[in-house]
Parts: C-alpha cells; structure tokens; sequence
C-alpha cells in the first residue's frame, strides 16, 4: 500500500511497530502548526437530538471549547485537515478512536465524534474505536453517557453490546470492546487516534493507518469506588465531548 501525504500534514512515514503490519500510519514527531482559534458554532443542531443532549451540548460542551489548550487544538486541526481532504476527494473519513481495553475514552470518542459530526451537519464521516485488547464497555462510561443525554439500550454478556442513539432519526452507534483491527472497523485509510498514553506508546504505529495521532486523556478508572466516580467520567465525557465539537467545527469552517 502507498502512503500519501495528506497536504500540509506532513505525518505519516513507513514502519514496522507493537502494532505491526507492512505500511502503516506512525507516529509524528514534527513540530505541529498553530493552533485555529476556536470556531463559532451553531446554537442549534443540524439534525433532531435528545432534548437532554441538545441542552447538554448548549450548556456544558459548548462552552468547555474555550478551555481547550492551543497543543490540543494544533492535533486537532491536523485531523481535521484530514477529514477535510477525504471528504474534498468524495471519499468516507474514517476515524478510529484507540486505547488500550477499548472500555472508556475511545468509547467516548466514537460517540462524541459522530455526534458532533451530526450536530454540524458535517456528512461524509464514519467513527470506530478499538483496543489492543478486548475487555468490555464499561458501564461507568455508559451511565455517564446517559447523564449527558443519550438513549442507551441492550446490554448482555461479558462483553456486552450497547446501542447507543443521539436522536429520534438515525441509526445509534453500536459500542462494544473489540480489537482495533477487528473485521467491523476500518482495514485501510483511516485515521488512527490514540487516547490513552499507554496505547500511544505500545503501538508506535498502527497497521492501516494513513494517519495516526496521540490526543490522550487521563484516565477516569482512577476514580472508580470514589465519590468522584460521577463527576470524573462527566468531566471526561465532556472534554472529550468538547474537543470533537472544535474538530468538526474546523471542518465546518
């Protein structure tokens, strides 16, 4: 497989790494641009949502994309260029959103990505997650989803399947615990995200990748038996949340 170079990104390289496989997205090490301001977004969505996801996205996510730091929005103006050029070409961007037991933060990436997508009417977009091993949705991350909103039905099984709807229209993302490269994710031109620290460094590159990027958060399991418990997976919901509205909101722009 050939690797382009995505414009101005200038990130991708051949290698061969923890993740394996023979062309791949790798890590970049080059300085990044200046970080975009942040855009001005629309008040009310594109599409019909939840009446407590419209006021979850107005009230509290919104607003959290002024506090996101200028190294943050310089990644994520670099996917967005990404996901731009894709869709400029008539071509899906596809993301995949990965950490290590593919149970919280890329579970919340995957569902804030396509939510905001949606809310700015930015088509054209496909979200993944995946781990470097197979565990289960946790269902912290799943209650906190429900607090910001979504509907959320089924769940069975070790590792159960979560179904989980923004609005009335539309089909819900399906989230479980899977493998990265699993058969239901994307195999070839993706756009790999690593959201946590110890995925970034094992998996120096990810096979199929024709981007791969480090946007890691820290981890709510820190707080899990605590009293903080609620309030540390709302707070990563939401900067997770926010960060997506500002990347789509790039692209929008």
């Amino acid at each position: 497989m050939r690797i382009r170079r995505l414009g101005l990104l200038s990130v991708l390289g051949l290698m061969v790494g923890a993740c394996g496989g023979d062309a791949t997205g790798s890590r970049h090490d080059e300085a990044t641009p200046a970080a975009p301001a942040v855009p001005e977004l629309p008040m009310t969505p594109k599409v019909s949502m939840h009446p407590a996801l419209h006021a979850h996205v107005r009230e509290h996510v919104l607003p959290a994309m002024a506090e996101i730091p200028a190294e943050r929005r310089a990644v994520l103006a670099q996917l967005a260029a990404f996901v731009s050029e894709r869709r400029a070409e008539g071509q899906p961007a596809e993301l995949t959103f990965i950490c290590t037991h593919n149970s919280r933060r890329s579970q919340l990436g995957q569902v804030w990505a396509a939510t905001a997508a949606a809310w700015l009417g930015v088509d054209g977009v496909r979200t993944f997650s995946g781990g470097t091993e197979v565990t289960a949705f946790n269902s912290r991350a799943v209650e906190a989803l429900r607090r910001a909103g979504f509907e959320v039905g089924g769940a069975e099984g070790d590792n159960p399947r979560y179904a989980v709807s923004m609005g009335p229209a539309g089909a819900p993302t399906e989230g479980w615990s899977k493998r990265y490269d699993d058969e239901t994710n994307p195999q070839q031109g993706f756009a790999a995200i690593m959201t946590c620290s110890s995925a970034d460094a094992s998996c120096p590159t990810v096979k199929g990748a024709a981007l791969r990027l480090s946007l890691a958060y820290d981890d709510p399991k820190q707080a899990d038996g605590t009293p903080q418990e609620a309030a540390r997976y709302d707070e990563r919901s939401r900067q997770i949340a926010a960060e997506m509205f500002y990347l789509f909101g790039l692209v929008q722009a």
